[in-house]
């Protein structure tokens, strides 16, 4: 069976991407509140044993730590995938979120939907209030050039980046995909 790791997903009831449906699910998390199958700062995957995941998943994640810890982190993803394995990150899109303000006029504490400029770029701010904890605000941001930027010098080959609402996501692999991985993850040639 396949597995990956959740890093900092905060629950298992989460929705996840449907690539990972019939995985073994791991979820590492800095909560112990939140129950994961790992207590771990994600800035200590490293610790974990090496080559034992064929996938890591970090969803809105990598922009709660400092951006000189996002480096250990990403290199942490690099040691505990599997040699044909993959990250799936995706973070605020930082880009995006400025130049959406400044094309609509938006003060920073203006609405984004149902969350508000400033909770894009400084972090949730109801959930960082209600919590008490400090490790969800936000430490650094993206735009796709720098989270590709990060996720090579950490190691990584092959990656490819898309853009949902406010987010950028990209996948980057240890090594060149294979055929039923691209497939899998809906990627064609011509996307590296």
């Amino acid at each position: 069976m396949k597995v990956f790791l959740n890093v900092g997903g905060g629950s298992k009831t989460t929705s996840i991407p449907n690539h990972y449906l019939g995985w073994r699910h791991d979820l590492l998390d800095i909560d112990p509140q939140v129950k994961p199958d790992i207590l771990c700062d994600g800035r200590e995957i490293n610790k974990l044993r090496s080559e034992s995941y064929n996938s890591v998943y970090c969803s809105h994640n990598l922009e709660h730590y400092y951006d000189h810890d996002t480096y250990k982190v990403v290199k942490g993803f690099l040691h505990v995938l599997k040699k044909d394995g993959f990250i799936n990150i995706i973070v605020p899109n930082i880009f995006q979120a400025v130049n959406y303000a400044i094309s609509n006029n938006l003060d920073i504490d203006d609405s984004l939907g149902n969350i508000s400029f400033k909770d894009v770029i400084y972090g949730y701010g109801k959930q960082i209030e209600t919590s008490n904890n400090d490790f969800y605000a936000h430490k650094t941001g993206f735009t796709a050039k720098s989270l590709k930027k990060l996720v090579l010098e950490c190691g990584f080959m092959y990656p490819v980046t898309s853009y949902g609402l406010l987010e950028i996501k990209i996948y980057a692999f240890k090594q060149k995909p294979s055929e039923e991985l691209k497939i899998m993850l809906n990627l064609k040639d011509d996307d590296f």
